[in-house]
Order: structure tokens, then C-alpha cells, then sequence
């Protein structure tokens, strides 16, 4: 098993559940993307490039779907966190029923268009 697999099915179910909801959208949308495990998470990469991270957070209870060109991006502001980031966007998850498949797919697509 790859580490970033081990990494995703040690994860409690409801974070387990919401990672491989979000690696499926992001997989359809993105056909040149690699899954790796890069700095202790799951790192997307577009064209060879980082692209968005899948990071729990336990302490928090919710899911980051952080976007490496998260400041570049312009439509669903709304929706970004950037809590003091410098490059990094984020869509938050708490729960898997909220996971919006339009808004993330949405997000998916503009941030492509950065690459």
C-alpha cells in the first residue's frame, strides 16, 4: 500500500469518508493529476506541479482542501478561507453531507486554469 493510501485509511471515517469523496471529485475533473504523500498529507499534483492538499484536522474536526494558487483564484471568495495564508485558499469540510460537489468542482476548474 502506498503511503499516502495508509495515510487516508488510518484517518477516522468520517475524515476517511470526506478524503475519498473529494479524491474522487478531484480525480474526474482533473485527468492529469498524481495522488502523493507530501509533507505529512495527501498533495495533489497537476502537470507536475502542487495543486490542492487534503489536510484533516482533528483538533478542529474538519477537512482543508487548501489550493496551492488559492490567492490567484477570483469566483466563490465566499467560500475560501485564508486565515493568514500567504498563496494558500481553502475550501472547509466538517461533515461529508456538506461537501457541495458544484462548488468544489467549480473551484477545481478555475484553479486549472492556472496551470
Amino acid at each position: 500500500m502506498k503511503p499516502v493510501e495508509e495515510y487516508i485509511f488510518r484517518q477516522p471515517e468520517s475524515y476517511r469518508e470526506m478524503l475519498l469523496h473529494i479524491i474522487a471529485v478531484v480525480e474526474k475533473e482533473l485527468k492529469e493529476t498524481e495522488l502523493l504523500f507530501k509533507w505529512g498529507i495527501p498533495y495533489f499534483y497537476y502537470k507536475k506541479k502542487p495543486f490542492c492538499y487534503l489536510a484533516p484536522n482533528h483538533k478542529k474536526k474538519f477537512v482543508d482542501v487548501g489550493f496551492a494558487k488559492g490567492f490567484q483564484l477570483k469566483k466563490n471568495m465566499e467560500f475560501l478561507v485564508d486565515e493568514k495564508r500567504n498563496t494558500v485558499k481553502s475550501l472547509r469540510y466538517y461533515k461529508l453531507e456538506e461537501i457541495a460537489n458544484d462548488l468544489l468542482i467549480s473551484v477545481i476548474e478555475e484553479a486549472k486554469t492556472l496551470y
